[in-house]
């Protein structure tokens, strides 16, 4: 695949059923023409794709996600092994995705002698733009978790980024950043959301933001103490975020429902996605029903099959994976070890094998695992299958 597909034709999938497509309309009240896509016979066609999606592109993929009642599997990665395990995974399922990197990961990936998160974050997209090339799938890029703490040293450096690409003529680095400033008041949170919106909706940059607190402990920030209340967005929470950020430009909205980072067996956390739908009513009755939200999923681990689908009806359409894939691309990593003992460790005065000890034995399994895993996320959330990009 070159550099660059001129892409036609692609059909957007509606509900889960043969023959049957969506006509996708851009939000916002853009027009088609402004969103990058153009009428199609029976969907939208898509001109000048990248895998990795243009500003248009993504904004065309949240609309086609929030049209079919899907979601996106957001995949947090922290290597080029995470990041082509994610790529095959999307190729593989035939399913655009979205590809994401915590302050943690940054860190990780810039190096134990540096540990710097936007550095390694900058590290990761710009492998994820040459590695994507290679698949025929759309990926958005994405940044997790960002406390207003880090804002300085992780979210503005990466804007910046942005800026320079931009300047040579080339898209944003990232597609979406993710603000959580639900520690603060409301108020405050917002003020602070509406400022970095702003910066990101000039640089074609979608803001995700967050009201009420996702549980547990997610790459060192630590909720787990917070009162059972804060676990879960009001109506009213819901449309002050609306009222306060849908002027400045597009967003993402991580409402809570009872999520909890982390690993739990099935039935273990207890969500009511019933908060999400009557959110967005009080949000639609209020402001008709184009006001609908963009949400995402956080902390869905040990969530039931039943729940997961159920948000997809009340406007979810990006769900972030990452315990599940962790565990995928650990689990075969020990199995090699526990089988191949002798080979891997140098037992009583023996060298090894050095086929057994070469990463690259057991990271390819961790790879196909990982990928496997999302491939399961992508079922789940009803995006296998229904990727827009397409080649002429």
């Amino acid at each position: 695949m070159g550099l660059q597909t001129i892409v036609s034709g692609a059909l957007i999938a509606g509900p889960p059923w043969p023959g049957r497509f969506a006509l996708c309309k851009p939000k916002g009240g853009a027009s088609f023409a402004d969103s990058g896509l153009s009428r199609g016979r029976c969907g939208v066609t898509a001109s000048a794709a990248m895998p990795i999606a243009t500003p248009a592109q993504y904004r065309a993929m949240l609309d086609a996600a929030q049209k079919g009642g899907y979601a996106y599997p957001a995949i947090n990665v922290t290597s080029i092994t995470t990041i082509n395990g994610a790529l095959r995974a999307f190729a593989e399922a035939k399913s655009d995705g979205i590809i994401q990197v915590s302050t943690g990961g940054g860190e990780f990936a810039s190096g134990t002698a540096v540990k710097d998160a936007a550095f390694g974050a900058i590290v990761l997209a710009e492998a994820a733009h040459i590695l994507a090339e290679k698949y025929d799938v759309l990926v958005a890029l994405h940044t997790d978790h960002c406390q207003p703490k880090k804002v300085d040293s992780f979210l503005r450096p990466l804007l910046d980024a942005s800026r320079k690409r931009k300047a040579d003529g080339k898209g944003p680095l990232f597609q979406s950043h993710m603000l959580d400033a639900s520690e603060l008041p409301l108020k405050e949170n917002m003020e602070l959301s509406k400022k970095l919106l702003k910066e990101c909706a000039e640089l074609d940059i979608i803001l995700e933001v967050e009201a009420g607190v996702v549980g547990g402990e997610e790459d060192g920030h630590d909720t787990s103490g917070v009162p059972a209340e804060k676990l879960y967005t009001t109506p009213e929470d819901m449309v002050t975020v609306y009222e306060e950020l849908s002027p400045l430009g597009r967003f993402l909205f991580a409402a809570t429902f009872g999520n909890v980072h982390g690993a739990y067996k099935p039935g273990a956390v207890k969500l009511k996605p019933a908060i999400l739908r009557d959110g967005q009513k009080a949000v639609t009755d209020k402001h008709g029903m184009a006001a609908e939200m963009d949400l995402v999923f956080h902390g869905g681990s040990g969530s039931e099959l039943s729940d997961i689908r159920e948000t997809l009806d009340y406007g979810v359409v990006k769900m972030n994976i990452d315990t599940d894939t962790q565990y995928a691309f650990t689990r075969p990593i020990v199995t090699h070890v526990c089988q191949n003992i002798e080979g891997v460790l140098k037992i009583d005065g023996e060298v090894g094998d050095k086929k057994q000890y070469d990463p690259r034995s057991y990271l390819k399994k961790a790879e196909v695992s990982l990928a496997n895993r999302l491939k399961v996320a992508c079922d789940d959330l009803r995006s296998t299958g229904r990727t827009i990009f397409g080649k002429a």
